[in-house]
């Protein structure tokens, strides 16, 4: 499928206008909650879900979660009316529309869910959305390797962090993230260290922090639209937004501080060298979303407010900066046919309005003031400085901003000032639903850097309340600081970076060379899902034998082991059941139930085998009526009638059973029938001596009559308290009476047809 729009085509479709006017308004209502939320009050909805687990579908807007619920729905407008200029005449441009838009409502529920639970939720459905997104152009092998990839990764690291939510919730007894970061650090509890490990796995992958960062450059076979939008404010950031979220709780302990800043400054380097290595644009870019990544996580190794005010408010910068470069790269190559930087050049003079906004989205990315991103990276120093690891994080930050200054030339200086090549078509400049994204957040990127205090005041300062969560003194988002040691760093990095772009190109071979001697996690990747799905064919064909026989006897170990593991592992007490008080008409009925178990076990025929299950099942129903439930018994009696008529009829086209193969199989059968049936026994003997809550059997004799006016209870209980179970119970019978007269049917009409045949 191709990616580009129809230049003829219309592109105001009910699907585009639609996604993009909701995604709009929903920017608008979370702006109204900016100067409540500044001034430190945050808002909460809980709606109950599952009362009795204590999981509610509970949501805050916070410092935090207001900020990335803003970029979420403001970059998501712009990308949408992108998008449908895009994609105009795309035969598959609703089914895009769909997608993108599930996925900006995916993580709205994520940043703003209170409930560890329902953020799970939330987070999967991210993974499941962005799967499809990424493997939108499914006729495209690489897509839909790529979009399997980035599932099979987010999704085993969402389910070690679903293991860590949950032996949080038990641990701290409540599931509700506000109330488990009031409660303050974790660190003194004795699954910290586990839980902590759960959780960055989750993050980590769903971040694509190092080694988990392959599958991020190979997400770029979604169309521009979606690179622009998951690398900006979405999919990539949700594991950033985790950890800052869990800052309360899990920060402050060595294996914090020294697993996101180990961690976060090696992917920062090593994503920004690659960064350097590409010389496709939109590879570029999406290995700087790697830098700002591993950046973010490294200052929220941090606890003190510069760190956090470094990591919100170079998140902030970074989401306008790149969301504004992917979407130029989109114009770039919409308009050029071309996204290699070895070809591009010179276009300033037919896309000057491209030209500006790449410019503006460079300029923050390089932090040149006075843009955002130089008080971003003024206050990344000054954060840097005050850290415990700084030694190691501040020459890291430096070479990784260093690398960023010379890559926003590579892809905004070169590709509209440099020497142009031989470009696949005449450029020209984009159209305007394309262009308002890059120009309006470019625009940004300025406003903030020359009004710091408003960006400060309603976004960054209350994230970093939230991300603290405690109050903080705020003040430090300033374009002119002063002359200190943050500034001669930015110094330093403009220079070094001026240089490292003037030797780009001889980089950029040497690191190609290195990059072939280096091991290939994503050929590794391959390599890993071919032998496990080799390990997965061995494992069906040893478990998966097709002989039922083999499945319940499996199934039936299982439970056995499990029960008798409950009972060896917890002290149950002793029982006070006795057996003296049985009549001799109900030790009858016991012996005529054992009787008919140890003939079905014994015998070689099927039809004895039938008529010994069909006793068992009488037994059953004589129990019901001597303890006074006859229409239980009679439920019993039917059921076993229509068992009985069907199994005999479908024993006349089966063989006769194997006798040896019945002797063999019989011993290990009758061992875990005697093992099942007395660990069922002891379960029901305790049970049975359980002290009676009456609480519900009081509740039926007291509105049996009063509310249902009915005097027999259970009659009561399942034709009006349980009419929908009741009902289903019947549908159900239904179903198994119309199938057993289809196949009595047309066992008659086959034998009919065989006799005519004679």
């Amino acid at each position: 499928m191709a990616e580009h729009s129809d230049p003829n085509a219309p592109w105001k479709t009910p699907a585009g206008m639609a996604t993009t006017a909701i995604t709009a308004l929903l920017f608008l209502f979370f702006l109204r909650y900016l100067p409540t939320v500044a001034a430190g009050e945050p808002v909460r909805w809980v709606i109950p879900w599952i009362p009795s687990l204590d999981v509610n579908l509970s949501f805050w807007i916070d410092g935090l979660s207001l900020m990335f619920a803003l970029l979420i729905t403001g970059i998501g407008a712009m990308v949408m009316l992108y998008a449908a200029r895009y994609l105009a005449g795309h035969p598959q441009y609703n089914r895009f529309a769909l997608y993108l838009f599930s996925f900006m409502l995916s993580m709205l529920g994520l940043v703003l869910a209170d409930n560890v639970i329902a953020l799970f939720v939330f987070w999967e459905l991210t993974t499941f959305t962005s799967y499809l997104l990424i493997g939108f152009s499914h006729t495209d092998p690489k897509s839909r390797r790529n979009a399997l990839q980035a599932l099979l990764l987010t999704a085993a690291g969402g389910l070690a962090l679903l293991a860590g939510f949950i032996m949080i919730g038990v641990t701290q007894g409540t599931f509700e993230l506000s109330e488990i970061n009031a409660a303050g650090s974790l660190e003194g509890q004795p699954f910290y260290m586990l839980i902590l490990i759960l959780v960055l796995l989750g993050a980590f992958t769903k971040s694509a922090q190092v080694p988990f960062h392959f599958w991020l450059p190979n997400a770029m076979a979604a169309p521009t639209p979606v690179s622009a939008y998951l690398h900006s404010a979405t999919m990539v950031k949700g594991g950033v937004y985790l950890l800052a979220r869990m800052h309360p709780s899990l920060s402050g302990s060595d294996a914090w501080i020294w697993a996101l800043s180990v961690f976060g400054a090696v992917t920062a380097v090593f994503a920004s060298f690659m960064a350097l290595r590409q010389t496709d644009l939109k590879q570029t870019l999406a290995y700087t979303t790697l830098m700002a990544l591993g950046t973010l996580t490294m200052f929220l190794a941090g606890s003190t407010g510069y760190a956090i005010t470094a990591a919100m408010t170079f998140l902030l910068v970074h989401s306008l900066y790149k969301a504004g470069l992917f979407l130029m790269i989109g114009v770039v190559d919409h308009a050029t046919g071309t996204r290699e930087a070895g070809v591009l050049g010179g276009l300033s003079k037919t896309m000057p309005i491209t030209g500006a906004a790449a410019a503006a989205a460079a300029l923050a990315m390089a932090g040149i003031p006075p843009f955002l991103g130089f008080i971003a990276k003024e206050v990344a120093y000054a954060g840097a400085l005050e850290m415990r690891l700084w030694l190691f994080i501040v020459p890291m930050a430096l070479i990784a901003f260093a690398l960023m200054f010379a890559v926003a030339g590579i892809v905004a200086y070169k590709p509209f000032y440099g020497p142009q090549g031989d470009l696949p078509r005449e450029p020209h400049e984009g159209p305007w639903p394309m262009l308002l994204g890059p120009v309006t957040l470019g625009v940004l990127g300025l406003l903030f850097g020359l009004l710091p205090g408003i960006g400060a005041y309603y976004l960054i300062e209350p994230a970093v309340d939230a991300v603290l969560g405690r109050p903080d003194t705020g003040g430090r988002v300033k374009l002119w600081a002063g002359f200190n040691l943050p500034l001669l760093l930015s110094l330093i990095t403009f220079a070094v970076g001026f240089l490292l772009y003037q030797k780009h190109l001889q980089l950029r071979e040497r690191l190609a060379r290195i990059e072939a001697r280096a091991p290939d996690l994503d050929a590794g990747w391959d390599v890993f899902l071919e032998r496990f799905m080799a390990f997965s064919k061995v494992q069906t064909r040893v478990i998966q034998t097709g002989v039922l026989r083999q499945y319940m006897f499996a199934t039936f170990a299982v439970f056995a082991v499990t029960v008798l593991f409950t009972f060896l592992a917890r002290d149950l007490g002793a029982l006070s059941v006795s057996f003296t008080g049985l009549s001799l008409m109900e030790w009858g009925v016991a012996l005529l139930i054992a009787a008919g178990a140890v003939l079905v076990v014994l015998t070689s025929s099927r039809i004895v085998a039938l008529v010994a299950l069909g006793v068992v099942g009488i037994g059953v129903a004589l129990i019901f009526i001597m303890y006074s439930a006859p229409d239980v018994a009679i439920t019993q009696l039917l059921v076993e009638l229509l068992v009985v008529v069907l199994l005999a009829f479908a024993f006349l086209k089966m063989p006769m059973l194997d006798t040896k193969g019945a002797q063999t199989h019989s011993f290990a059968n009758g061992v875990l029938a005697v093992v099942v049936g007395s660990v069922t026994t002891l379960v029901i003997l305790f049970v049975v001596d359980t002290p009676f809550d009456r609480r519900l059997t009081d509740f039926f004799e007291a509105a049996s009559w009063t509310e249902a006016f009915g005097r027999n209870i259970v009659n009561v209980i399942l034709v009006d308290f349980r009419t929908l179970d009741t009902f289903g119970e019947i549908a159900v019978v239904m179903i198994a009476a119309l199938g057993a007269f289809a196949l009595l049917k047309g066992f008659a009409k086959a034998r009919a047809a065989k006799e005519d045949r004679k």
